[in-house]
């Protein structure tokens, strides 16, 4: 009530985080707070302008819950004048105020892995050390560009290593690895999550051309702290034609203190004149040897008990994304209880034992054709589809493959301990056999999706395989036409 329009001008300023305690507003002095806080809450929206909302309650009793005060009474209380000195009540802990509370928020609430592993610096970055330390070179150097465009596939980095980048430039005492100090007013705000001068945007639920007029108007402000105002886009092949091209201008000649970073997965959808304006970086795919090592560093910081065999299932169940990989670690560690081991990963992610690919092998070396069709029926019968089936033996023959030459080794993706068996079922099989073999379940795998009968096309591959242990070495092409 005794808040000038100034005032409330200022607050707006402080930050732009969803709720605050009223002392930390500057324009409320301790009296004009005992007067407010049993009556009405500001809050700081979260929104481009930071209006302030008021959000008007009274206390009642015995149960001190707060509840809405009504237009009449808001009236009232605006008419009353003065109110007398009242003892402070306590911000309760739970209830509607709780919510609005930062200092209220629990600490022991349970973060996911991959938010509370999240890389804060470069090197902290997983399997992107080349274009990390190109980002570090250009801070260091002091050449910048304009615009970069961050692309790759899902959970590889790009959202973090943006705003690594957006921390690291504005920081006031980088470090000499080149990286943030965490400790300037610059870090520490963004830390806090109350910088202002870094803004993230989701171009898939702001694609029109009023949004990008908007963020246009807002590059117009220069930053009040610090030397750059960063504006990261993600998923911005989202944007229409329309917006693409009213931003065309803006990101061709921002002004020297903004810097935007465009994140996105589907590169072939950016405009040719927006890439052409932008410093491109494709991020690659995470090795599962990193995803491992990285697996096992959380295991370790969590307490919880991992096998090497284990961690490599899940690493290949990620497809070289590290949020994946965590995502499926934390599944994993809930299902085993803290002792993550092989069977129980497979088991709970329902991934197909080696095992049964080395049974399979062995009896079409031998030419047991009742054996294979024995163990595919064991394999179906647990649930496993057709097509996982014919798609994990050809991805096993050809592991095989690449085990019978030391100089191919190195593209095995497996532990170390199954790493042996499949150099002995290798010595086992000749180069001409593997040849032949991954070509006829490659040959089921693009049937298998316009088979009416698709059971008997696998049992038919099958025995197909058998029959192979005694055919003579040809070529590839020569394999085929026989299978034809």
């Amino acid at each position: 009530k005794n808040t000038s329009p100034g005032d409330l001008r200022r607050g707006t300023e402080i930050s732009q985080t969803r709720g605050f305690d009223l002392m930390r507003l500057p324009c409320v002095s301790s009296e004009k707070h005992a007067q407010i806080e049993n009556y009405s809450l500001f809050l700081l929206s979260n929104t481009p302008k930071s209006r302030i909302l008021p959000c008007f309650f009274r206390e009642t009793r015995p149960n001190r819950e707060f509840r809405p005060v009504s237009s009449k009474q808001h009236a009232q209380i605006g008419n009353s004048g003065p109110f007398p000195p009242r003892k402070r009540t306590p911000i309760p802990k739970s209830g509607p105020l709780a919510y609005f509370c930062p200092a209220m928020e629990k600490t022991d609430e349970y973060i996911v892995s991959a938010r509370k592993y999240r890389p804060a610096t470069f090197d902290s970055v997983v399997g992107q050390a080349a274009l990390t330390t190109t980002l570090k070179n250009a801070i260091k150097n002091n050449k910048l560009a304009h615009a970069y465009l961050f692309c790759g596939p899902r959970g590889v980095g790009k959202t973090s290593c943006a705003r690594i980048f957006a921390k690291t430039i504005n920081c006031m005492n980088l470090t000499p690895e080149g990286e943030a100090c965490n400790t300037c007013e610059s870090c520490r705000s963004f830390n806090e999550q109350r910088s202002l001068n870094i803004h993230e945007l989701d171009a898939a639920s702001n694609n029109s051309v009023d949004d990008i007029r908007s963020l246009i108007e807002q590059v117009r402000i220069p930053p009040q702290v610090g030397r750059y105002k960063v504006y990261i886009i993600d998923e911005v092949h989202m944007l229409s034609q329309a917006a693409f091209n009213a931003f065309l201008k803006t990101l061709e000649e921002p002004p020297h203190y903004a810097i935007f970073i465009l994140a996105t997965t589907e590169k072939h959808k950016i405009l040719p004149t927006i890439l052409s304006r932008c410093q491109v970086y494709d991020f690659a795919r995470i090795s599962v040897a990193d995803v491992v090592r990285h697996l096992q560093y959380v295991a370790q910081k969590e307490g919880v008990q991992a096998e090497a065999e284990a961690l490599n299932v899940i690493a290949q169940k990620a497809d070289g994304g590290m949020r994946d990989a965590l995502s499926i670690f934390d599944q994993a560690v809930s299902y085993t209880g803290g002792n993550v081991t092989y069977k129980a990963v497979i088991e709970n992610l329902n991934v197909l034992d080696y095992d049964y690919y080395f049974r399979l092998t062995d009896a079409m070396l031998t030419g047991d054709i009742r054996t294979a069709l024995l163990i595919l029926n064991e394999i179906l019968e647990k649930g496993f589809d057709g097509q996982h089936i014919v798609t994990g033996l050809a991805s096993h023959f050809r592991d095989l493959l690449v085990c019978r030459d030391e100089r191919t080794l190195v593209l095995l993706e497996i532990g170390a301990s199954i790493r042996e068996q499949y150099r002995t079922m290798a010595n086992r099989c000749s180069d001409a056999w593997l040849y032949q073999a991954i070509d006829l379940a490659n040959e089921c795998d693009l049937h298998f999706r316009e088979s009416r009968n698709k059971r008997l096309l696998l049992e038919l591959t099958l025995i197909q395989l058998c029959q192979l242990r005694d055919a003579p070495e040809t070529t590839i092409a020569e394999a085929k036409k026989k299978s034809d």
